[in-house]
């Protein structure tokens, strides 16, 4: 066994061994692109549907997803995150009304389900999102 880990020091320590492993250790570690999110940033249309309450439906917002960040891409105040995997978490206010989401993006499509109060009646039901 030590003839071995010897063997290995040795090889390590030559300079093309040295750069052959620095090269399979980049290769390995993922490049800023692709640590960022990617394929869910820009602007995405959200459709509000009330499936609990006296809340309208069919309402549209725009949010815009930049990395790991939601935001708002117009009207209200937006923050949220998405992680890798397309899971979002939302929460959104206009004036005295707020609600929270959470759901899925992947591709150019997204769903989930939101809670909130809305113009002082608590509601609840799901969206739709689509990458404009």
């Amino acid at each position: 066994m030590a003839h071995f880990s010897q063997s290995i020091l040795s090889n390590v320590t030559r300079p093309r061994h040295l750069a052959l492993l620095a090269v399979l250790a980049a290769a390995a570690v993922p490049s800023s692109a692709d640590a960022r999110i990617g394929g869910y940033d820009g602007v995405w249309n959200v459709t509000f549907a009330t499936t609990r309450g006296a809340c309208s439906s069919g309402y549209s917002v725009p949010f815009t997803v930049t990395g790991s960040r939601v935001s708002s891409a117009g009207g209200g105040r937006v923050s949220g995150t998405v992680n890798r995997g397309g899971a979002v978490a939302v929460q959104v206010s206009v004036g005295a009304s707020h609600a929270s989401g959470g759901g899925r993006l992947g591709g150019a499509a997204g769903a989930g389900s939101w809670k909130g109060v809305i113009s002082g009646d608590q509601c609840s039901g799901t969206w739709q999102a689509s990458r404009t």
